[in-house]
């Protein structure tokens, strides 16, 4: 779908008899362009007859963190312990909610699970993921609390100096909760879920869902990297960097062979494939089907904002297994996604699409 008729999309699945004026007059546009959306939306299989019966497709539901970023980018070298000019940027993220992002701008419909406090963040966050297209209403609110929040100062070169978060309120997630939406969660198509969750949760999730739907995480850091290893073999993909990776095959990694004696002990433990970040240097692919294999593209010129690189590489990873691409396709994707998210002041780059990474693939591939 287009951003137009995922909001057309999402109107009619709130109100399936609503008239094409009303649409028109809720978005500002003339009805007949309502109507050539509505007609394509019927082409393209979203829409079945008449009355707007909507058609169900594949869906992805994420559990974990959402929350507001707030970067500031630094115009010279930082000075410590001053007050240094820069630029401000404040956007909704948290890395489930980044990855729920990325993939419903690639087309995919993806409904997440977080959980919010009574503040002004949760309504920005309310906000930006109904602009993108995110089921939100399946989450918890937690009154008299506040939101996640995430600060992170950038260098003059767009890398991350220093960061802070405030992920208190994700803690109050539970089991319990999850039960409840347990008809929600085990429709989904494909689970992802990241490991700032109370360990009970990713445990419980695992077990109770993780058996018969797909689970994947990136662990973020070295610290929650440490945090998922006692089950990492319940997962069935993740995406670690190579520090992340050593912590769980609990091993060094000085070469290419450690590489892969690394990924082969975490494979061993019924992981079924591990995406390993390498920054500059691409992608190692390995699977327990004995497939493996490194890729890259060509980098970028200047890197506006390093944040959300990672959570974008994800989504397209997802949204390539829910189309069934090959592991070429999807590695190229996944990298393309990458590129696409560090190229832009935002967390979420607003132009993250498969036409945005068809461009991205000729130019750099």
């Amino acid at each position: 779908m287009t951003q137009r008729e995922r909001e057309i999309f999402e109107i009619i699945k709130a109100n399936p008899t609503i008239e094409q004026s009303q649409i028109a007059a809720m978005l500002n546009i003339a009805r007949s362009s309502v109507a050539v959306h509505i007609s394509n939306l019927q082409k393209k299989g979203y829409i079945l007859g008449k009355g707007y019966l909507l058609k169900e497709h594949d869906y992805v539901v994420g559990i974990g963190a959402a929350n507001v970023d707030i970067h500031g980018h630094s115009r010279k070298a930082i000075n410590l312990r001053d007050s240094n000019p820069g630029h401000m940027n404040v956007s909704a993220g948290g890395v489930t909610r980044n990855v729920s992002d990325n993939l419903s701008r690639l087309g995919a419909s993806v409904k997440l699970i977080t959980v919010l406090g009574d503040d002004v963040y949760a309504d920005q966050i309310r906000t930006e993921c109904a602009a993108a297209g995110i089921d939100l209403s399946h989450s918890m609110v937690v009154e008299n609390h506040p939101s996640s929040t995430y600060i992170s100062i950038l260098d003059e070169k767009g890398d991350m100096f220093v960061a802070m978060s405030d992920m208190a309120v994700l803690q109050k997630m539970n089991m319990e909760y999850l039960e409840t939406k347990a008809n929600i969660i085990t429709g989904a198509k494909i689970i992802t879920c990241d490991s700032g969750l109370p360990s009970e949760v990713l445990e419980g999730v695992l077990d109770t869902f993780g058996v018969q739907q797909p689970v994947f995480i990136d662990p973020v850091s070295c610290a929650y990297a440490e945090k998922i290893r006692p089950y990492v073999g319940k997962f069935h993909t993740i995406k670690p960097n190579r520090m992340e990776l050593e912590i769980l095959a609990d091993m060094p990694i000085k070469n290419d062979e450690d590489l892969k004696k690394a990924c082969s002990i975490v494979l061993e433990k019924g992981v079924e494939r591990l995406f390993v970040s390498l920054g500059g240097d691409g992608c190692f692919y390995m699977d327990r089907s004995g497939n493996c294999m490194k890729r890259k593209l060509k980098p970028l010129d200047k890197m506006v904002n390093a944040t959300g690189g990672g959570d974008a590489f994800m989504a397209a990873v997802i949204y390539a297994s829910l189309h069934e691409m090959t592991i070429e396709e999807t590695l190229d994707y996944a990298l393309a996604a990458g590129l696409a998210a560090i190229s832009h002041e935002r967390t979420i780059n607003p132009d993250m699409n498969m036409d945005t990474l068809e461009i991205i693939l000729k130019e750099r591939k």
